[in-house]
């Protein structure tokens, strides 16, 4: 495939960044040690006003605790508002350190607080272990939010990829149990539907670079414990099964145009707007999948980030 369609900022990149096609059993340690050595050699900006905390919250029901990543603004902040977020992955890969970079900035410029959640991985722990940790995490903020010193109303779930997946599903299981409010989600080229690729084929122009249809096709076996596509997957798993979009929070969907997502991120943010979910919607031009991960300073990825940045100011009243 030529790389024409690229942008030229991001063509440069595609000689060294990691991708995830051929995924298996077989690989899957070596390529989870690959994505953190490549996160770990893109230049990281220093945020000297951001602390960074680890706590460990209490999980589901018969599951082990759940280690959790709290980034703070310096000083004191009380009443700060509040981010849960959620790493990418793919749900097999990936700890809250690939987002390190995005965290610190988010904190460093908005002033919330974020807890960024160090999710159970399959296929060793399937559905629904990556989803309930992060419930148990949003649930642990929401309860002790005045101990945290954060605003619970001002509480928001965000995540990218296997995290924008994860968050979407969030959003549905908050609004199901209505245990815990959350006023916003963030989703980033998110991970919607166990279909694509397998059962629902986008253009072959879309996934060809860092996350592909093999990829996808690996991740969604091991967290499903079964073939993708098929029937009877529940909507907390794949958001995009989701027959009832109505009453979730405001959202943001953020994407480039060759994602193997775009198709599944685009169709969602159709249905979310139909259920009367005001949505907003940003497409990277020439934009692969976590191309402003390993490329933050191209012009196009500083566009993406000032997008999702100015929706969540909005949504927080910052």
């Amino acid at each position: 495939m030529s790389q024409n369609s690229v942008a030229p900022e991001f063509r440069e990149a595609l000689k060294v960044l990691p991708s995830f096609d051929g995924l298996s059993d077989q690989n899957l340690a070596a390529t989870r040690k690959a994505f953190i050595a490549a996160i770990r050699n893109v230049p990281v900006i220093e945020h000297p006003d951001v602390t960074i905390e680890e706590h460990h919250v209490p999980g589901p029901p018969g599951a082990p605790d759940v280690p959790v990543v709290v980034y703070r603004p310096t000083g004191e902040h009380p009443n700060a508002p509040a981010l849960v977020y959620i790493h990418s992955g793919g749900i097999v890969s990936g700890t809250p350190e690939v987002d390190d970079a995005r965290c610190k900035q988010l904190v460093s410029e908005l002033g919330l607080v974020i807890f960024s959640v160090d999710y159970r991985l399959a296929p060793e722990a399937p559905y629904p272990a990556a989803i309930e940790d992060c419930y148990a995490v949003l649930k642990w903020v929401h309860e002790q939010s005045t101990h945290l010193e954060i605003d619970r109303n001002r509480l928001v779930i965000g995540g990218d990829s296997a995290g924008g997946g994860l968050t979407a599903c969030l959003a549905l299981l908050a609004r199901d149990r209505a245990e815990v409010k959350v006023l916003f989600q963030l989703l980033i080229y998110p991970m919607l539907d166990d279909r694509t690729g397998t059962t629902v084929m986008p253009s072959p122009e879309m996934g060809q670079y860092i996350w592909t249809r093999s990829a996808n096709h690996y991740a969604w076996n091991a967290y499903l414990g079964k073939a993708p596509g098929s029937t009877g997957v529940s909507e907390y798993a794949s958001a995009f099964r989701a027959a009832d979009l109505a009453g979730l929070p405001p959202a943001y969907i953020g994407v480039g145009s060759l994602d193997l997502f775009l198709d599944e991120d685009l169709e969602y943010a159709r249905r979310l707007m139909a259920a009367g979910v005001a949505t907003e919607v940003c497409v990277i031009p020439g934009a692969y999948h976590v191309f402003d991960v390993f490329i933050p300073d191209a012009p196009l990825s500083i566009r993406f980030r000032q997008s999702y940045f100015s929706a969540l100011k909005r949504a927080l009243s910052i």
